[in-house]
């Protein structure tokens, strides 16, 4: 049982990584990102040509792998977010064909087989016979260190105030100074950033293969619909229900059927609750 809640506090602090970065866009946005999970996809194939085909410093694979997201984040706002600002149907098909696309290259340069990461931090950890991989222990951790330093940014500075207003109210923000299109662009820097990194660690649980950028893509806009779209509280919650509830399936019913308790969950809830647990927030 041990065993069980370690694994499931280590997987929802990454689940919880995956789904505020995309929750993040569309909080302040209004803009549900289908290529997010492109962001997981890329930053696990940069961590793996970084660190295990160059050799670089495995850290340094990671910090790469979040500053290449940063830049398709940016990119993809730019060249294709905000030319089709006030369609939402074309921005969502348009992200999606990105992401497909984005496959395509990596199959291009990489080929279609998996692969599997090394370990961020080799060795095992023993805690009273509950084994405790170092590579997703740091995982758990950075990513609640990263979401801890977004909750400090997005509450105590300038930047992340204004996140806040454009969030409630763009046109309000915008007569009172704000520059709705700088904050947007840093969102979109941020969420790529977070999904990059969050694509490491996600690779580093599973394999890494071209259609890896899928299942994430699933896990966060489950985890933000029930959360309610737009809470950052409620993604937060709903990453640890569905973290656990995986876990437990895995162990005690069949590891086939993690997933699909998750989806009857997601669906009962949505039919109580069209809105999700927390409704909608600002950040």
């Amino acid at each position: 049982m041990l065993q069980v809640l370690i694994q499931g506090l280590l997987l929802s602090g990454l689940y919880a990584l995956i789904a505020v970065g995309f929750t993040l866009v569309f909080s302040v946005g209004r803009v549900l990102n289908l290529a997010y999970g492109a962001y997981l996809l890329i930053g696990g194939y940069a961590y793996f040509y970084f660190a295990q085909s160059l050799g670089l410093p495995k850290f340094a694979g990671v910090l790469l792998a979040g500053i290449l997201g940063c830049v398709i984040g940016l990119v993809k706002y730019r060249l294709i977010v905000k030319p089709l600002k006030g369609d939402q149907v074309a921005i969502e098909i348009a992200t999606l064909i990105l992401a497909v696309v984005l496959q395509s290259a990596v199959i291009l340069v990489f080929g279609d087989s998996s692969k599997i990461l090394l370990p961020i931090i080799p060795g095992v950890e023993r805690v009273a016979g509950a084994a405790i991989p170092y590579s997703n222990l740091f995982a758990a951790v950075a990513s609640w260190v990263i979401l801890l330093a977004l909750w400090w940014f997005v509450k105590t500075t300038h930047t992340g105030r204004a996140m806040q207003a454009v969030s409630m109210d763009a046109k309000g923000a915008a007569i009172s100074g704000v520059d709705a299109d700088r904050i947007n662009m840093i969102t979109w820097a941020i969420s790529g950033t977070l999904g990059a990194v969050a694509g490491v660690f996600f690779a580093s649980y599973t394999q890494l293969y071209p259609g890896m950028w899928v299942a994430p893509l699933i896990i966060a806009v489950a985890v933000v619909i029930v959360g309610g779209i737009g809470s950052i509280i409620g993604t937060l919650i709903v990453a640890h229900i569905v973290g656990f509830l995986e876990v437990m399936t895995s162990a005690f019913i069949a590891p086939e059927l993690r997933g699909v308790f998750t989806m009857i969950l997601i669906i009962g809830i949505l039919v109580l609750r069209p809105k999700g647990l927390f409704g909608r927030e600002e950040i």
